[in-house]
């Protein structure tokens, strides 16, 4: 399950990270009303956990924003204020479930998933496929012609963009933004990751899946037909 946490109180935002990331969930985090809006639009996270006092605006006004937009990914509201009123305000403007600060991190996470799967139906995400290659979100498993797969959760995260889109060729910008979000990095670090997400699933293949399109991105496809590797 992606998360994206927009808190802006840091220590907060990194023991809710720190937890939901142990628990083998992926969590990103904003600390201002529109930095968490632009992340909300753009890397469609499947929860948010959103604090009503946010700098630059506020968890009413974004909440309401994602859901003019028709922005239905679920949202729990956490603040500091209990009194019924908020309460009714903040699900008065979209918002799924409400918390009120100190909360129970085990209790945040069952409210999360309960939200997501109410949101899916209950029913789990087929998983990607191209080719052999196989990537179960719900699981975080990656396989390729049975063999089990390893990556490092940037990594991931790459190949799951480039599943998502294949055979599509996604642009180098697009896939630093939805993998690195609002802090891009330098070339020799896209590389690396690209070098070892191709040795991690095309090492030892008589097919490779990952190619690169010179002066455009990356295209994860069983043929290789205008993307030369």
């Amino acid at each position: 399950m992606r998360v994206l946490i927009i808190e802006d109180n840091r220590d907060l935002a990194a023991n809710l990270a720190d937890y939901l990331e142990a628990r083998g969930h992926v969590p990103d985090c904003a600390g201002d009303g529109v930095t968490g809006l632009h992340l909300a639009v753009t890397t469609r996270p499947d929860a948010i956990v959103l604090d009503l006092g946010l700098p630059g605006m506020d968890g009413m006004a974004l909440c309401q924003r994602l859901r003019e937009a028709r922005q239905d990914t679920p949202v729990i509201m956490l603040t500091a204020r209990g009194e019924l009123d908020d309460r009714v305000q903040g699900l008065g403007t979209g918002a799924d479930d409400y918390l009120v600060k100190p909360v129970a991190l085990k209790e945040l996470e069952a409210r999360l998933l309960a939200q997501v799967r109410r949101a899916t139906g209950g029913l789990t995400r087929t998983p990607l496929q191209v080719g052999d290659l196989i990537l179960d979100e719900d699981t975080r498993r990656v396989s390729r012609g049975g063999r089990t797969i390893t990556l490092a959760r940037l990594d991931f995260e790459l190949l799951r963009v480039l599943m998502r889109a294949s055979p599509a060729v996604v642009p180098r910008h697009d896939l630093e933004q939805q993998a690195w979000h609002d802090q891009p990095p330098t070339a020799d670090t896209m590389r690396a990751h690209i070098h070892r997400l191709r040795r991690a699933i095309d090492h030892g293949t008589a097919r490779p899946l990952l190619h690169t399109v010179h002066g455009v991105g990356y295209r994860l496809a069983a043929d290789d037909h205008d993307a030369p590797a």
